[in-house]
């Protein structure tokens, strides 16, 4: 289990696509990672190497996304038997929490499938993640995830950016009154963070913290465009941009 330290007022979570990532968000100065893969389409599970090597390398706290492809968020049994396995092995090598989510064909919260994975999950920490954007009706999803008894949700308050969607979010937290916690995310950088946390209430929020490169290696063969692809990673010195805008905002 790792740490997942307060930066003046507030939890800074950094959204990182690998081991290299996860550790440049921790020198940054980030209180907690959630770890994934695949960041270009939307995010799946790392792969358990990458969550070990991971766990062994960082301090603060670690969370994994458990998805088992890019798309909707309505699974088969057999997707879930695969989501349930990663989170045993999330449990086994010490990850504090899985970010997770299931939606039926209605757009409402899975309970069975949900309740399931959060046995399974305990006790870890779960936090549901952006499916949460494509429930048809958030008020009342929001009640179905407070029932099954998660630790947070990651939402952009259904809109492309948390900023976008800060009048929904400011709402969720208030309807939330302490019984969960609402963590925005999406769009999420140093120039405008503290509107976001000042409208809503939030006290924690999530970012990527991202840079894309293109590969710059001289004596490879870059005329298939297809496999000319960009890299993103987690920025050290964003990161550090955003602690510092916390710091700041702690201090008004």
């Amino acid at each position: 289990m790792g740490t997942q330290n307060k930066i003046g007022n507030y939890i800074l979570e950094i959204c990182s696509s690998s081991p290299t990532s996860a550790i440049a968000a921790q020198r940054g100065g980030a209180s907690r990672v959630e770890l994934c893969q695949s960041l270009e389409s939307g995010g799946i599970t790392p792969s358990p190497t990458q969550i070990r090597l991971t766990r062994a390398q960082l301090s603060i706290g670690i969370f994994v996304l458990i998805r088992p492809r890019s798309g909707n968020f309505v699974y088969s049994d057999v997707e879930v038997q695969e989501m349930i396995g990663d989170i045993e092995f999330c449990k086994e090598v010490g990850c504090d929490g899985v970010v997770v989510g299931i939606l039926d064909r209605d757009g409402k919260v899975d309970m069975p499938r949900m309740t399931k994975l959060v046995q399974v999950a305990r006790p870890m920490q779960v936090v549901f993640h952006r499916a949460f954007d494509l429930c048809a009706e958030p008020r009342k999803a929001l009640e179905s995830i407070i029932e099954l008894g998660c630790d947070r949700i990651l939402t952009s308050g259904q809109q492309e950016t948390a900023l976008e969607g800060k009048a929904l979010l400011r709402e969720l937290i208030s309807q939330a009154a302490g019984r969960i916690e609402i963590m925005p995310g999406a769009g999420v950088d140093e120039h405008n963070i503290v509107e976001i946390l000042k409208y809503t209430n939030a006290y924690s929020i999530h970012s990527s913290a991202k840079i894309v490169e293109k590969s710059s290696v001289q004596h490879l063969n870059t005329s298939i465009q297809s496999m000319n692809e960009n890299m993103i990673f987690t920025s050290q010195e964003r990161t550090a941009k955003l602690v510092q805008q916390l710091q700041l905002l702690t201090k008004r």
